[in-house]
């Protein structure tokens, strides 16, 4: 932040974070593109993302407490023995998106979650494994040169896809790439891409 003239102004920031919301842009100042080697951290992308499907991730974003209480702090181990009974409760829940695939993938999904790590350790690592462990450092300088999906995230789509996992198209992993800092996609005009960047 600069101040200008008794005011705090903002610095040059990615376009999309802009005009919709305090947490929407705090949420790009602090978590887009930050490196993210935790299991715990990537199991709640891979439930937040999955909901985005087809919404903003804004809706999602704004839900994001909501889906914390209602999934168990993101716990994989307790979402994964949510039985039909607890999945029809939750799409009573006005706190989540009450969609019964979304809510059924996210069950599926922490099974096979704990099925990567029972087999391989840790999930974290599996998935870094598909960028070598290191964040890729794009360089875009307008936000419609970002793409939708690479190469990478085919291959990833596709991998999880084989190990069972739901709402992991090309486009939700890309997207799960950006946020978890597997790819650094700050504009070079944004203050955070050299922070990203240097966080590597």
């Amino acid at each position: 932040m600069q101040m200008i003239k008794g005011k705090t102004a903002r610095l040059a920031a990615c376009p999309w974070s802009e005009g919709v919301s305090d947490a929407y842009r705090d949420y790009h100042d602090h978590e887009w593109g930050v490196p993210l080697r935790t299991d715990a951290g990537q199991f709640e992308f891979l439930i937040l993302e999955g909901a985005q499907a087809g919404l903003s991730w804004s809706t999602v974003l704004h839900k994001r407490d909501g889906y914390r209480e209602a999934f168990a702090n993101f716990d994989p181990v307790k979402v994964a023995r949510f039985t039909e009974a607890k999945q029809a409760k939750l799409l009573q829940n006005p706190k989540i998106i009450r969609n019964r695939l979304k809510i059924a993938a996210a069950v599926t999904n922490a099974r096979a979650f704990l099925r990567v790590v029972e087999e391989l350790g840790s999930f974290s690592e599996y998935i870094w494994g598909f960028v070598d462990g290191e964040p890729i450092q794009n360089r875009f300088r307008r936000q419609e040169d970002v793409p939708a999906t690479s190469p990478i995230s085919d291959a990833l789509s596709k991998d999880l896809r084989q190990r069972g996992f739901k709402f992991v198209g090309s486009t939700i992993i890309y997207a799960h790439m950006q946020a978890t800092g597997m790819v650094n996609d700050h504009l070079i005009g944004c203050y955070r891409h050299t922070e990203c960047a240097a966080l590597a």
